[in-house]
């Protein structure tokens, strides 16, 4: 009976962690285009229904931890990298594993694009794509935690 239990709470746990990792709540490490070098670590959030992420470190060897988003025009503008909120207002769509309707920040040029997060591989990964008109491109960050 002891073994039967326990077998049954592993599994609940079991069940539990692998749904809860389809979600982009969490620390992801993003990942340069271009050199496949780790850049930053985001923190997403959500609190009542929405999520938000901010940076929450600069990876690269060469960052400047005190930099500033000297390329943002909105109320982002000159503040720290670090503690940034570059994403803003996502929602899950009903019966899907898929958040949109938010918008997404590239400090490096200071535009906003429309945004789709989807977790893939059991909530390893985050496909992150920002679009303008349709147009864009897709990262695809690692869970930290």
């Amino acid at each position: 009976m002891k073994k039967l239990a326990l077998t049954a709470i592993l599994f609940a746990a079991t069940a539990t962690s692998a749904f809860a990792q389809m979600t982009p709540v969490g620390a992801w490490q993003t990942i340069d285009d271009k050199t496949n070098e780790v850049k930053s670590q985001i923190r997403i959030t959500e609190s009542g229904g929405v999520v938000n992420g901010r940076i929450e470190k600069l990876l690269r060897k060469d960052a400047k931890q005190d930099a500033v988003c000297d390329e943002c025009s909105d109320d982002r503008k000159g503040k720290p990298m670090v503690g940034l909120e570059i994403i803003r207002g996502a929602k899950k769509v009903e019966g899907k594993d898929v958040w949109e309707d938010g918008k997404i920040l590239d400090p490096e040029n200071g535009k906003n694009y429309t945004l789709r997060l989807t977790p893939i591989e059991g909530g390893k990964k985050l496909e992150v794509r920002g679009s303008v008109l349709g147009i864009g491109r897709t990262q695809t960050w690692v869970r930290v935690q």
